[in-house]
This record gives structure tokens, sequence and C-alpha cells, in this order.
């Protein structure tokens, strides 16, 4: 494994630099994957009570002399009947349960949970690092612009190991459609560098949309180890692939380009230790499905933890042979994310991705590289959240920057609308779609969850 001590440096100066500029300003069961940390949305939908919302016990009436009344008694509810939560919701926190897909084909008490979203969205411009002229090219999110894109079309099915009680079994499966799919195959996979081509799922293109199945995989989980084996979510970074995990519907540079997306291989979590989880296990390489390139073996793991109530740290890292990213080189890459509960309402995140390997391919490329993200999170009310992310993201020597503005309006528990402005910038003259060096972008995506 190589030695970084310059990088270590460069990291260290970046923080501090970083920290001083500052940035202005639903839970769905997604991969419950295995992911330590992401914008919970939850924080602001949660279904609490406020004291004034409490309705007082009626006093119990003084002992009578006169003869106990028999109850009556109360049949027990039909089975026909649906169940209270099974019904669209509104935002409000007293009504804030969202209708679920696998409660009305299952009941309310499914034994596998099956769920999903739609998004849709519209971009008035190339994400950075994509071109015009080529349509969909895989080389970021967002970058077929100017028009309305159909980005996820979701489907999952999920049973959760849970091995409070014993040994217990789940599985997982993902299944989905859309422009986004080119980014969510198993790209990493033999042959996928072309399109209509490669294992598992990388050439189920269909022109400029496509399929992806980006999860499949069987947990066993016992006490407090659990352990799944086959194709999953990576745990590195903030930002995640699945839509209504994130706050902003553009993604950062430092997420798409420094950062896995999936794995084929078997990670095991522990959560015995107060506080504290553990993850380690083996990946075929990066972003494989069911298969190996370049002989990609590496590492996996990290760890999430709190430190005292409102801070929590995550450092999630991957040593080895990346596979198809590092052409059968040998590197290490980390992600370190610190989420920070200033108050009720105000959330501040800082993540720090590093990555070094040897390009075996020669061309040297994208082989080193370092991002700083902040986030910055604002409750407006039940309904509203307000969000900016600073990021500062170098690669091979040239830096990129960008700021987003953001807002998250919750139309009700099933449906979310996230507008935003992005400003993007590089020193580099032609660094954008237009050969300029800045450019500025407007998006609004709409996302329903079932």
């Amino acid at each position: 494994m190589p030695s970084f001590p310059p990088r270590q440096v460069a990291l260290a100066t970046g923080l501090i630099a970083l920290t001083g500029v500052g940035a202005s300003a639903s839970d769905i069961a997604q991969p419950r994957s295995v992911r330590p940390s992401s914008f919970q949305y939850e924080r602001y939908y949660s279904d609490e009570t406020s004291p004034s919302d409490a309705v007082p016990a009626p006093t119990p009436a003084p002992p009578s002399n006169a003869a106990p009344i028999t109850p009556v008694p109360v049949a027990p509810p039909s089975a026909a009947e649906p169940c209270d939560t099974c019904v669209p919701r509104s935002c409000s926190r007293r009504d804030s349960q969202p209708w679920s897909l696998g409660e009305a084909v299952c009941g309310c008490d499914p034994w596998m949970e099956i769920g999903g979203w739609t998004q849709l969205g519209y971009h008035s411009d190339y994400t950075p690092l994509s071109r015009p002229g080529a349509g969909n090219q895989g080389l970021s999110f967002n970058d077929m612009p100017h028009r309305l894109n159909l980005h996820q079309q979701w489907l999952y099915f999920e049973r959760v190991a849970d091995g409070s009680c014993g040994l217990d079994f789940g599985f997982r499966f993902d299944v989905m459609y859309g422009s986004d799919a080119q980014k969510t195959q198993a790209f990493g996979n033999p042959g996928a560098a072309n399109r209509y081509f490669g294992s598992w799922d990388a050439s189920l293109d269909h022109g400029e949309y496509g399929w992806a199945m980006p999860q499949l995989y069987g947990e066993v989980a016992f006490g407090d180890w659990s352990v799944i084996a086959g194709h999953f979510f990576t745990l590195v970074g903030y930002e995640v692939v699945t839509a209504p995990d994130n706050f902003f519907y553009s993604h950062s540079l430092t997420m798409f380009n420094s950062e896995p997306f999936a794995h084929t291989g078997v990670l095991a979590t522990y959560s015995g230790l107060d506080g504290v989880t553990l993850y380690g296990g083996w990946t075929a390489g990066w972003d494989t499905g069911f298969d190996q390139a370049n002989g990609g073996s590496n590492y996996l793991g990290g760890f999430s933890g709190d430190i005292g109530d409102d801070i929590t740290v995550t450092y999630i890292s991957t040593i080895g042979n990346f596979g198809a990213r590092s052409s059968g080189g040998s590197g290490y890459s980390h992600s370190i994310v610190l989420d920070f509960t200033l108050t009720d309402s105000l959330n501040y995140v800082l993540q720090s991705d590093y990555v070094d390997y040897v390009d075996q391919s020669g061309a040297g490329l994208s082989d080193d590289q370092l991002g700083i993200n902040q986030y910055v999170f604002y409750d407006l009310n039940d309904c509203v959240a307000l969000g900016a992310r600073l990021e500062w993201w170098k690669s091979d020597g040239v830096s990129y920057y960008e700021m987003t503005y953001g807002m998250n309006y919750r139309v009700n528990s099933n449906m979310i609308l996230r507008p935003e402005i992005r400003h993007d910038w590089s020193p580099t003259s032609g660094a954008y779609a237009d050969n300029s060096d800045h450019q500025t972008t407007f998006g609004i995506d709409w996302i329903l969850t079932y």
C-alpha cells in the first residue's frame, strides 16, 4: 500500500481552509444498506406530538353502589378493515405516516417489505465533466439537460434479518429503470465500458435509458452480528445513489468520481459496542456485479460512532486492487464524514474523500483525488427545509468548485419537490460543457415514494 504523508498534510490544510470559508445559509427503506450515514428526512417529518396536543385523561368516576355493568364484548377488527396506516398522509407532525406499497399488498405487518419510488427531474445544463452531443454518457448524473427525465423508477423487496432473538435470515433485491441506470449498473464488470456490453446488468441499456439491478444479497444475523453476501451498495461517502435519501437533486463531484457505488462480496457489521458500529469485509473491486475485472480484490470497512450527543463520525476505507477502476493496480481510498447536530433545526456535515492508486493502464488519470464537501441543512418548518453544499474537488492537479442552494418541500409524506441552483467554477479554462470556466444550473425534481 502506498504511503501518503504529503497527502495527509494537504487533507488537513484543506479541512482548515474550507472550515474557515463555511457554507451559507423519509426515511424510506432504501438500501438499508449498510449506509452508516445519510440525510434522514424524518428529522423534520417526525411523528411527534407537542405537549399542547396531548389530551388529558378523563377523571375516573367515583365508586358507585350500583350493580356492576356487564361489559359488552367488542368484536376484533375484521381482516378486511384497512389499518389506519394504509392511507395517504399529510406532512403535519400529527399525521405523518406515509402510505406503503408493502402494507397495501401484504397487509399492515408484512413478512417482507415491498417499496419503491418514482423520480422525475429537469435541469438546465450538463453536470460538469459531461459533454454535449453524446447523449447519456455515464460521465455524471444529470447529463441529459433541457427536458423532463425519468431518472429512477425503483422497486425493492426486502426482509431485514433480526438477530436480537437468535439466528435470523434476510435478503434484499432492487431493480430500477431510468436515465440513471447506466450510472447504477455494474460498470466495473469486464466489458462494461462499452454500451450494451458487460455481465450482470451492465448490458441492459435501452438507448439513453436502461435497467439496473444494484442490489441482490442475502443476510444472516445473530445477536450483535450481521453478515451480508452478494451485490450491495457501498459504505463509502455521504451522498447515495437512491434519490429519496439525498437532500439535493444533483450530486457532488466527489460522490460520482471518487467513490464506488456498489460491490460484490461479503460484509460483516458488529453493533455490540456502546455508540460504535464496526464494518469489515471483502469485495471484488469497485462497482462489480457478480463478476471481477483485472483481478479486483479489496478490503472494505471502517466504523461509525458518536462523539457526545450531537456529533457522529464515520470512517470507511477501501484497500487493495480496485479492479476496473485501477486497471488491476493497488491503492487506498477513504471517506470521513462528521455530522453535527447544532440545534433542533440546524445540521452541519463535513466530508473528506481521498483516493490514490497505481493506474496499471498507464494513463495515470483520476488516480490522485481529494474532495472536501460541506453541507448545511435548516428545517424551516414541518414541510420545508433549506440546504447548501460547498465543494472543492481536486483530480490529477486540477481543482473544481461548486456551490449548491436547495429546498425540500414535502407536499405530503409520500411526495417531495427539490428545486436547486448550482454554480460550478474552475481555474482551468474549458472545464465545462460550453468550454467556459464556470456555469450556473437550475434543477428541480419530483419524487413519489411508496
